[in-house]
């Protein structure tokens, strides 16, 4: 084996599998924007209501994953676990305790699909990012 090869496994084994844009995914919820076919904040995700446009995204994309964060609590995304699994969806309860992320719900893809919006940009989303610039 050469040395370099060590070397690799050994900063592996030390500090974890490289991983390609951490910060996006600790954004996106472990995905990667390219990948995302809708995200709703926290905010959002914990309102009475929930958004109709979830459905709709689920039950046209069945290979989707809905990932939640964790670091809310299930009476506020059970309505979206409900729905992942009326639509036969998997669903996927993210929690980063290193990193905390505004988006409590996104809706991935197995692959890249680079849909340009993704945002439902209503009074909670501007709430949230209202010192931010998101796109």
């Amino acid at each position: 084996m050469k040395e370099e090869s060590v070397d690799f496994y050994l900063q592996q084994g030390i500090f974890g599998h490289a991983e390609t844009k951490p910060d996006e995914r600790r954004m996106f919820l472990g995905s990667l924007r390219e990948r995302a076919l809708l995200a709703l904040t926290k905010g959002q995700v914990s309102r009475n209501k929930p958004y109709h446009e979830v459905e709709q995204i689920l039950k046209t994309n069945r290979q989707a994953t809905v990932l939640l964060n964790g670091e809310l609590s299930y009476a506020s995304y059970s309505q979206y676990v409900k729905m992942a699994n009326a639509a036969g969806c998997s669903f996927k309860v993210v929690n980063h305790h290193e990193a905390h992320s505004p988006f409590g719900l996104v809706i991935e893809m197995p692959s890249a699909v680079n849909q340009e919006h993704i945002y439902l940009k209503d009074e909670l989303f501007q709430k949230a990012f209202s010192h931010e610039s998101v796109e």
